[in-house]
């Protein structure tokens, strides 16, 4: 991929800036198609493709949750890990008020604001990841611990299957 190709956006930026390689993956962007259709496009598993959600907890405090792609975060685990009574999933305006990122191009850096990182745990133990680089249809290839360089994570275990 040329160099001129590549979006630049504030997760972009921000690896660039921290001198985090990445290799930038640019496929047709699919209405409501997840996971699961970023993860046929590049032709990797969906497991590896690491989704970023926007969550608020009872308290209206804002964090963000990274989960592989062919799993679901539990709710009430979340809480129970985090200390509160209730969490549930940010409506798309106040996510992206918070990140400044639209829904389907979330990414956890260089974020309008920033929200605590909640990082599944098991996502540490893969070799890469494909994590959203800030645009809808872009996703950046990066190895795990380049989230430990670049934010405050806190390793959580609150994964559900899909489905």
């Amino acid at each position: 991929m040329n160099h001129q190709d590549i979006p630049v956006t504030n997760a972009v930026r921000v690896l660039r800036e921290h001198g985090i390689s990445f290799i930038p993956h640019v496929y047709g962007y699919e209405e409501h198609g997840g996971t699961r259709h970023s993860a046929e496009a590049l032709g990797v598993s969906e497991h590896l493709v690491v989704k970023t959600l926007v969550f608020v907890t009872d308290r209206k405090e804002p964090l963000i949750v990274l989960m592989h792609g062919d799993r679901e975060v539990s709710a009430k685990g979340l809480a129970r890990a985090i200390n509160v009574k209730r969490t549930e999933p940010c409506d798309e305006r106040t996510a992206h008020r918070l990140t400044g990122y639209l829904f389907g191009g979330t990414s956890p850096f260089g974020t309008r604001t920033r929200l605590p990182v909640y990082v599944e745990k098991t996502i540490f133990e893969l070799e890469k990841i494909f994590i959203n680089g800030g645009k809808r249809g872009f996703l950046v290839e990066i190895q795990p611990e380049a989230i430990r360089r670049l934010l405050p994570v806190k390793e959580v275990t609150v994964a559900t299957l899909a489905g």
